[in-house]
């Protein structure tokens, strides 16, 4: 789909995006890598590659991972690309971390945890840093899993920087959400507090056999029993996963997660629920690119004129207010029949 007004994907395929399409499509990683940063930095060209991508994407099946910092994200994370690789399934990682305060980029933690699949051709494993974004997921993890799905990942899994009851981002992102949690770190009172706990799909007790485990769970059945109804039918299940150094127990729950997950997917794609949760998804995506298309560049106008700062003066000084000095920038920036226009745009075919 295009809109008659911008310009086609098909115009922009040609010369130098081609190319890196098709490196893409053939799992280069180096290529892969380098679109990724470019994402992140928000450089123009990345933005005409992704226009390229976002037909071939749609494949994967895209599993988030949330929880409190210390409730064992990247342990779950590292096995379940071990179990889905025991399948047969190529698996992309997305792994959000805190941003270093020196050079603006990922504290790469959790690629050290997830080192032995490095030399694994079938996985893909990169660190995003947060840069600010609230929700514990960066601004660039939608566009990330695009470039993954069309790298041709089966299974992408996007892992939050783990900041607690505030993220939700991930539910726009993500099929199936996984909500880890600990016993003794306040997660009993914290389930029944709305915010993750109403987005999970599964809950993961992670470190089950430590004291106060079987409250926990008896909380979390607690706070599902106040539920009106769940969709689909599906009522989140409660798993246990133990300590990782008993290597066959932990294997087999490990497992058991998988399975549910893959569980929960199907049931997805046999029902209403994917289709609403692709259009949430869709609608969240459109919003960030006009953020980017319109809000972007219209900040960068008013910064190379410097009337940006001399704005942000006047906010200082309480000489006048943000919604005033919005309504005032809308109307020098769209025409005077702007309405009119957005609604007799050509959408083109799609």
């Amino acid at each position: 789909m295009f809109l008659a007004t911008g310009t086609r994907n098909d115009d922009k395929t040609s010369g130098g995006i081609e190319p890196i399409v098709d490196r893409i499509r053939a799992g280069d990683v180096r290529t892969v890598s380098r679109l990724i940063r470019n994402i992140e930095d928000k450089n123009p060209r990345a933005t005409e590659v992704i226009k390229a991508l976002f037909p071939l994407t749609g494949q994967a099946h895209v599993i988030g991972l949330t929880g409190a910092p210390g409730a064992g994200k990247s342990t779950l994370s590292d096995a379940l690309i071990t179990s889905y690789r025991r399948l047969g399934k190529s698996v992309g990682v997305l792994a959000v971390d805190p941003t270093s305060p020196f050079t603006g980029g990922a504290i790469l933690g959790d690629r050290v945890r997830m080192q032995k699949h490095a030399e694994d051709k079938g996985v893909f494993i990169r660190s995003l840093a947060t840069r600010g974004a609230l929700g514990g997921l960066s601004d660039a993890v939608d566009e990330a899993v695009h470039v993954l799905d069309a790298m041709g990942k089966d299974v992408i899994l996007v892992e939050t920087v783990g900041t607690g009851q505030s993220e939700v981002d991930i539910m726009n992102n993500a099929h199936s959400i996984l909500l880890v949690l600990t016993p003794g770190m306040g997660d009993e009172v914290q389930t029944i507090k709305a915010g993750v706990m109403e987005i999970a799909d599964l809950f993961v007790i992670n470190k089950a056999d430590q004291p106060g485990a079987a409250k926990l769970l008896n909380e979390l059945n607690r706070a599902l029993d106040m539920a009106d109804s769940f969709p689909c039918g599906w009522r989140p299940p409660i798993l246990t996963v133990e300590n990782i150094a008993q290597a066959e127990p932990f294997v087999h729950k490990v497992n058991q997660v998988r399975s549910k997950i893959d569980e929960h997917y199907e049931l997805l794609r046999d029902s209403d629920i994917l289709r609403y949760r692709e259009r949430r998804k869709a609608e969240v995506q459109l919003k960030h690119a006009l953020d980017s298309t319109l809000v972007d560049q219209v900040v960068a106008c008013l910064g190379r004129g410097g009337q940006w700062d001399a704005l942000l003066q006047a906010l200082t000084a309480k000489s006048t207010d943000p919604y005033t000095l919005a309504e005032g920038i809308a109307s020098a920036v769209y025409a005077p029949d702007w309405t009119r226009k957005l609604a007799n745009m050509d959408i083109g075919p799609g």
